[in-house]
């Protein structure tokens, strides 16, 4: 039977999708403040696997580098203010999670798994107002931060040696976020500035990974066998089937004739 007890290290790529959103501090938004980010993952996994008969508990450390960026207008809670747009570009995420699973199939080399647990973001982006017209500089501000989240997920892994595996896997990561500094901005009429403040932010992601692990001391005696090589083999030596022949002589009237016998006697 396979056995997933041991330590395993690997990588992994992926994408998906995600959001941040951001609170408007000049009143309830009319639109926008949610930025839409599609991403690209990829990154590495290290961890260790205890087995129990068919069940398997784990731990596992992963972290990814994130190709992943979107932006929508933001902070617009009239159409008399001068709104702005906001961009958010995560581009790290790591992950520390607890897992169990189930091992299944006829030598248990098929493994299904829960996870969650802890997880890390580093967000960055910026603020940045519309056009105020005139002379009016374009007031913007950046962010940059990590932020600790949860993560929870699931994925089959797929034992293809007793060294290598292949998973698949689906991620959802959630962040509440820090306040960030948004610029001042014009309020058209009256005609005012309204001053600097803060937003909340807040992020999620559904991330899809496939993944391909090595695993540190396995047994090679776990690999399938057949006690039947690939080739094909005899059914055993049959032993050749022996033949007796004879001839006869005999006279008809004037004509001697030979007659001429073979049969096969088997067992002979």
């Amino acid at each position: 039977m396979w056995n997933w007890s041991g330590g395993y290290i690997g990588g992994h790529v992926g994408g998906g999708y995600g959001r941040t959103s951001f609170t408007n501090p000049f009143g309830p938004p009319i639109y926008g403040d949610v930025v839409d980010i599609p991403s690209f993952v990829a990154g590495g996994q290290i961890g260790y696997n205890w087995q129990n008969n068919s069940w398997v508990y784990g731990l596992e450390l992963d972290a990814s580098a994130a190709v992943a960026s979107g932006s929508n207008t933001c902070l617009a809670a009239s159409d008399l203010i001068v709104s702005a747009n906001c961009n958010a570009a995560p581009n790290l995420f790591a992950t520390g999670t607890g897992r169990i699973g189930y091992a299944f199939g006829s030598l248990e080399q098929t493994l299904a798994y829960l996870k969650a647990g802890a997880a890390w973001q580093n967000n960055r982006g910026d603020i940045v107002n519309n056009f105020e017209g005139g002379d009016l500089p374009q007031e913007k501000t950046h962010f940059d931060y990590g932020q600790v989240g949860g993560v929870i997920g699931l994925g089959v892994e797929q034992a293809l040696t007793p060294s290598w595996s292949v998973n698949v896997e689906y991620d959802y990561l959630h962040f509440g976020g820090p306040s960030v500094a948004t610029a001042s901005t014009a309020k058209l009429s009256p005609s005012t500035i309204l001053p600097a403040s803060t937003t909340s932010l807040s992020s999620n992601y559904h991330i899809g990974k496939i993944g391909l692990n090595y695993h540190f001391g396995a047994d090679p005696e776990a690999a399938p066998k057949s006690d039947s090589p690939l080739h094909a083999r005899s059914a055993g030596s049959v032993p050749p089937i022996p033949y007796t022949s004879g001839c006869a002589a005999r006279r008809t009237g004037w004509k001697w004739s030979v007659d001429h016998d073979e049969r096969a006697t088997p067992g002979s």
